[in-house]
Order: structure tokens, then C-alpha cells, then sequence
């Protein structure tokens, strides 16, 4: 099987895990929200990454490299000094996998809020429906 095979069964289960744990209630599975938006982002990425051929096959990237620099930092971003590619709308998915990474832990290890739920499914599925159209002019489908 195909690293682009690979990555493309995980994101299935990653979509199948978020979609019966929205059908059994949000509030009721904020781990599983936390670690499947959290993940599913890493591997969308990861796939189309491949596809622009930026990285290679066995590269793999963290969810903790997007962790939100802070306000006048001097150094680069974690994941620009991990991972330095540069593509088109790059600071829109950054942007929003910051926004899932900077709830992630709270709802798997905390007490998380409704709110905090919604923002990650809610960034999620931006950031699915942008890379979603970007694997599609790469000639990729996610069935």
C-alpha cells in the first residue's frame, strides 16, 4: 500500500471516528473530538504535502509542532523550523490548525466547554474543506 493510500484509510477513520462521536453527542466525546480533529488535520496535511511533493514519503509531522507562536517572538514558529515548505494558503491552514491544537489538550486531558468542541469540529472541517479542494486539483479524491 501506497504512503498516499496509507495516509488517505486514516483520514477515513479519522472522518468515521469524528462523525459517530457528533452522532452520539459532542458533549459526550470531547476526547475523541480532540484527538481525531487534532490528528485528521496532521494527516490532510501530511497527504497533500506528499502530493506537492514538498516532503518526502517518510516524513512525518507532529500535531505539537502547532503549537501558536507567541506574540514577539524572536525565532521562527515551531513548524516552520521543523517543516520548511512554503505553499499556497499555507498561514490558512497553519491559522487553523493552531486554533484545534490550542484547545486539543483540554478537551483530551481537561475539562473542555462546549465551545471548545465546536472550535475544534469547526476548524476542522475548514481546513478538510480547503485541503479537500486542494488534494482535488492535485488529482487527489478522498472517497
Amino acid at each position: 500500500m501506497s504512503s498516499v493510500d496509507v495516509h488517505k484509510q486514516k483520514i477515513k477513520e479519522h472522518l468515521r471516528q469524528l462523525r459517530d462521536a457528533v452522532d452520539e453527542g459532542m458533549e459526550q466525546n470531547p476526547i475523541t473530538i480532540g484527538l481525531h480533529t487534532s490528528l485528521g488535520a496532521v494527516q490532510f496535511l501530511e497527504l497533500y504535502l506528499h502530493k506537492k511533493k514538498l516532503i518526502s514519503t517518510g516524513k512525518m509531522i507532529k500535531h505539537n509542532w502547532f503549537e501558536r507562536p507567541k506574540l514577539g517572538q524572536k525565532i521562527p514558529p515551531l513548524i516552520e523550523r521543523k517543516l520548511p515548505v512554503h505553499f499556497e494558503d499555507q498561514e490558512t491552514v497553519y491559522e487553523l490548525m493552531y486554533t484545534i491544537e490550542e484547545v486539543r489538550d483540554n478537551l483530551v486531558y481537561g475539562k473542555s466547554t462546549l465551545s471548545q468542541i465546536k472550535q475544534a469540529l469547526e476548524n476542522f472541517l475548514q481546513l478538510q474543506e480547503l485541503l479537500t479542494r486542494k488534494l482535488h486539483e492535485e488529482g487527489e479524491e478522498i472517497e
